[in-house]
C-alpha cells in the first residue's frame, strides 16, 4: 500500500454521535487501486487543532439502495437484479470510525481537548510522526513491522521494554515461543555500548535449545549460548537456608523450622568455607541423639524425598556466578522431567539465586523468561507451586536491581495476578477463551473492549504491544526468526515411522 503514503484517503463525517473528542467517523474516498484502501488498526493523520493522529478502531460498507429488505426483495421478484433497475452500484461507500489518539504541535504530544470537524480530510499517518506517537527507538528492540504500515520497524526501547517485565499472552500455536525467540536474537544481536543483558531461558520443552545448534550458514548463535539440561542441573546445597527448605517442604511445622536452622547453623560452623550437600545434612540430623524422635524422623523422611530428585549437591552446575553474562544466553532444558515438583525446585532455586546474586552486583542485568508461567505461578490456591514467592518477588521487586521478568503463558486466567499486573508490557497473541480475554482486559487500563475483539482474530504472527513499551497499542507483524528453528515433530513422519519399526 505504499501509494497511499500522503494520500488523502477519507472525508471526516457528521453522524448522530460525532465527530467527538474520543471518536468520529470518515467517508473514504473512491479509488481505481486494486489495494485495500484501509485496515481496521490502521493509523491515519488529519489537521485539527494541530497534527490528530487516530486509530480505525472498525470499519463497515453501506449502500442506501439496500437498507430496506423488503424492497430489495420486491424489486429483485421480477428476475432483475436491483442494480439493473437502479444504480446501487454508485451509492456503495465506506465509512470506517476511530479513535483519536493524540495532536502534534511543534513536535510535542498533547492529548485530544476538541475533536475534529466534518470535511476535514483524513490521510495515512506520516511514519516519522507514527513513530514519535508510538514512542518507538530506532535503536530498540526489534520485533517486526507495525501492522499495515509495512516501512515502519516497531523498535522498542530496551529499558522501556524489560525494566517493568514483560507478559507474552497467546493460545497454542499463536506464536508466543516465536515472538520470544526474536526477542532473544535481539538481545544476543545487541551491541555492546548500547547495553546487553544476560539471558536466563526456563525451557519447558526444548524450543529455544536449537539457539545451541549450528546453522549451516545461517546467523549462529551457537558461541553466546550453554544449554544445560535438568538431568545435569545442581543446586549447591550451601546456598539453601532453612527458611527455603521450608518453602520446598510446606508441610513443615514452626518448631520443625527451628530445628533445622539450627542444624543448618551447626553444619556451616562445621564445614567453615567448605561447601556441603543434602547428605551432609541428612548425615548430621541421623546422628542427633538429643533431636526429638519424632521430629527427626519427620525431617529425615522429607529430606530423603528432596534427595531423590539428585539435584543437591555441594558445587553449583552451571556455575550461575560465572554463567551470566551480557549478551549471553543460559537455557536450562526442563524437558526430560516429566515431575513437575522437581522443575518447581530447580525454578525456585535458580530465581532466587540470581535475584541475590543481582543485588549484590555479581552479575549483569538480566532478563529471566519463563515458559508456562501459570505452571509455576499460579492465580489458584489450589494450584499450590513453590516457585510462587520467588517469581513474585521478581514481580514487585526485581526493576530495582535489573532483574526482569518475562512470562510466558497460554492460560493468563490461572496465571498469578500479582504478576500479571506487575508486568508492565503485555505482548498479546491470538487468545480466543473469553476468561482469558477478561483477565488480561482487568490487568491492562489501555486495553478497550474493541482492541479484545482484534486479539481474539489475529492471525498467527501478528502480536499486540502494550503497555510500557509504547506510548498507545500497537499491533506489529513479528519479523522472520533468523536462527535455527527446533525440529518439532511431525505426526505422519512419527506415525510412518512407528509402522515401518514393527515390521522390520
Amino acid at each position: 500500500m505504499i501509494w497511499l503514503v500522503h494520500r488523502e484517503i477519507g472525508t471526516v463525517i457528521a453522524t448522530p454521535n460525532g465527530p467527538a473528542v474520543n471518536h468520529f467517523s470518515f467517508v473514504l474516498r473512491e479509488t481505481n487501486q486494486p489495494s485495500i484502501p484501509l485496515q481496521k488498526g490502521q493509523f491515519v493523520q488529519l489537521n485539527s487543532m494541530g497534527l490528530l493522529i487516530a486509530m480505525v478502531e472498525n470499519i463497515v460498507k453501506t449502500n442506501r439502495y439496500f437498507d430496506h429488505p423488503d424492497a430489495v426483495s420486491e424489486y429483485e421478484r421480477g428476475g432483475l437484479p436491483l442494480s439493473a433497475i437502479f444504480p446501487a452500484d454508485r451509492w456503495e461507500y465506506i465509512i470506517a470510525f476511530a479513535k483519536p489518539l493524540g495532536i502534534f504541535n511543534n513536535n510535542q504530544l498533547s492529548r485530544v481537548s476538541f475533536p475534529p470537524s466534518p470535511g476535514d480530510k483524513v490521510y495515512l499517518a506520516d511514519n516519522s510522526i507514527l513513530s514519535k506517537l508510538l514512542g518507538l527507538d530506532s535503536q530498540g528492540i526489534a520485533l517486526g513491522h507495525i501492522c499495515y504500515h509495512e516501512e515502519l520497524t516497531g523498535t522498542f526501547n530496551l529499558t522501556r521494554l524489560f525494566q517493568k517485565h514483560i507478559a507474552i499472552l497467546a493460545m497454542s500455536g499463536a506464536g508466543k515461543s516465536y515472538t520470544t525467540s526474536v526477542i532473544i536474537e535481539e538481545l544476543l544481536n545487541r551491541r555492546k555500548e548500547l547495553g546487553r543483558l544476560g539471558i536466563v531461558i526456563l525451557d519447558v520443552h526444548g524450543e529455544y535449545t536449537s539457539f545451541a545448534e549450528s546453522n549451516n550458514g545461517g546467523p549462529d548463535f551457537s558461541d553466546r549460548v550453554t544449554v544445560i539440561r535438568s538431568s545435569y542441573f545442581t543446586a549447591n546445597t550451601s546456598y539453601i537456608s532453612s527458611g527455603q527448605f521450608a518453602e520446598m517442604l510446606p508441610q513443615m511445622s514452626p518448631i520443625q523450622v527451628r530445628e533445622l536452622t539450627q542444624i543448618v547453623a551447626e553444619l556451616q560452623n562445621t564445614k567453615s568455607h567448605n561447601a556441603y550437600s543434602l547428605k551432609d545434612l541428612i548425615t548430621l540430623i541421623e546422628s542427633k541423639e538429643t533431636l526429638n524422635k519424632k521430629t527427626q524422623e519427620t525431617l529425615l523422611s522429607w529430606l530423603y524425598e528432596l534427595q531423590g530428585f539428585n539435584i543437591f549437591e555441594d558445587f553449583e552446575n552451571p556455575e550461575l556466578e560465572e554463567a551470566i553474562k551480557p549478551g549471553h544466553a543460559l537455557i536450562i532444558d526442563l524437558s526430560d522431567t516429566t515431575n513437575l515438583r522437581k522443575k518447581q525446585i530447580i525454578i525456585t532455586y535458580l530465581a532466587r539465586r540470581l535475584f541475590n546474586l543481582r543485588k549484590r552486583e555479581l552479575i549483569a542485568p538480566y532478563a529471566f523468561i519463563l515458559e508456562e508461567a501459570h505452571q509455576f505461578c499460579p492465580e489458584s490456591a489450589k494450584r499450590f507451586a513453590i516457585s510462587r514467592t520467588i517469581i513474585e518477588t521478581y514481580a514487585r521487586e526485581g526493576r530495582k536491581f535489573g532483574a526482569s521478568l518475562v512470562v510466558l503463558s497460554q492460560r493468563p486466567v490461572h496465571l498469578s495476578t500479582t504478576v500479571l499486573s506487575q508486568c508492565g508490557t503485555h505482548i498479546i497473541g491470538r487468545i480466543t477463551n473469553p476468561y482469558d480475554l477478561d483477565h488480561i482486559k482487568k490487568s491492562s487500563e489501555q486495553i478497550t473492549k474493541e482492541t479484545l475483539n482484534l486479539i481474539s482474530t489475529l492471525p498467527t504472527g501478528e502480536v499486540l504491544v502494550v503497555g510500557a513499551a509504547c506510548n498507545f497499542p500497537v499491533f506489529v507483524k513479528v519479523r522472520k526468526r533468523l536462527s535455527k528453528e527446533p525440529d518439532f515433530l511431525k505426526l505422519e513422519e512419527a506415525a510412518v515411522h512407528f509402522e515401518k519399526s514393527k515390521t522390520i
